[in-house]
């Protein structure tokens, strides 16, 4: 007795790559804005407050003040492509398509579109048997890795025929990580007509409670800045960024270092943003302007944002042998 599945004509099984990032409005608008920030916010892994308590908050103030200012900052770095985020994540993944034939990559965002459940059912459409989930952030934190991955698996449990998963890991200390990082970082230094007296790391913050309650990020942030430094045989600063609400985050404070350092007698500073793989409005505009005018107004001279790993030839590569190494075992039989 045959099945009906048996004469059913099955695609060719595929391995599929899901590049993910965190996200972004669909237009530099108050209601697009409102709509992307009313989804992150109401993520409990990113804001961990009770929703009794913070839903009040959230509704009766934060979406009727915030998008606005939000939608007014993200005009600035508005493209001729659209959001820099999605526009740089669409560029990736057609540069790793060249360099990956036969591998189906695709783009997802946690928050906003394409979103990850339609990504995942379009790669399990067109064939996708192995899926390499690679949340596409160095330092492991419970508010992005992990939220990222909660809503692959989630969308795995509502599927009947589930593809085979694996996950990418942090590599915040990882040699091709650092190696890329150096080489993209020194060639931007060498392409400036000032030679900066300070180099500060800027990583997005978070809340101190969350590594009171075991988030390994602070330790992966540190730890990449420490192997930059030696890969790069100089000195450099950390700060954190993109505080948000009354809480006491991570410091010290990208803007409040910014405005000390004039005082200090700096007068030059180059800004990297190594925890983002791709330049977005918390380097474009929070760091690129908003950081320039506080570093500025301060007495400062000389200010540069070096650009993201982006889709640089660096990025791409070192992204390629991540992505082979963790698809060990798949590779010979897509």
């Amino acid at each position: 007795m045959t099945r009906p599945s048996d004469h059913a004509q099955l695609p060719k099984p595929k391995v599929g790559v899901l590049l993910i990032n965190l996200g972004t409005p669909d237009a530099p608008e108050e209601r697009a804005v409102r709509r992307y920030l009313a989804e992150f916010l109401s993520d409990r892994r990113v804001i961990e407050i009770h929703p009794a308590l913070w839903k009040p908050i959230l509704h009766g103030l934060v979406l009727r003040t915030r998008p606005k200012k939000s939608a007014e900052a993200y005009n600035q770095v508005w493209t001729n492509e659209g959001s820099p985020l999605r526009a740089i994540a669409h560029r990736q993944a057609e540069a790793l398509r060249r360099r990956l034939p036969g591998i189906s990559v695709h783009v997802a965002m946690r928050y906003g579109h394409p979103g990850i459940a339609q990504a995942i059912e379009n790669m399990a459409t067109e064939g996708c048997t192995r899926i390499l989930a690679a949340p596409l952030y160095p330092q492991y934190c419970a508010a992005t890795t992990a939220t990222a991955n909660d809503a692959v698996f989630g969308t795995l449990a509502r599927m009947r025929w589930q593809p085979a998963l694996r996950t990418l890991p942090p590599y915040y200390d990882d040699p091709l990580y650092i190696a890329a990082l150096k080489a993209h970082i020194e060639r931007q230094l060498r392409a400036l007509d000032f030679t900066p007296e300070r180099l500060l790391l800027s990583f997005h913050g978070m809340p101190v409670r969350t590594l009171e309650l075991g988030d390994p990020y602070h330790c992966h942030c540190r730890k990449t800045a420490r192997l930059l430094a030696e890969a790069l045989g100089r000195e450099v600063d950390v700060a954190f960024q993109s505080r948000f609400g009354r809480a006491k985050w991570l410091e010290p404070a990208t803007d409040a270092t910014l405005a000390a350092y004039p005082r200090g007698g700096v007068k030059s500073v180059a800004v990297a943003a190594p925890g983002f793989s791709a330049d977005c409005i918390e380097t474009l505009e929070e760091l690129g302007i908003r950081g320039r005018e506080t570093f500025g107004k301060a007495g400062g001279e000389r200010f540069a944002l070096l650009d993201s790993l982006n889709d640089a030839p660096e990025s791409i590569a070192m992204l390629q042998a991540l992505i082979t190494r963790e698809l060990a075992g798949w590779l010979a039989e897509s």
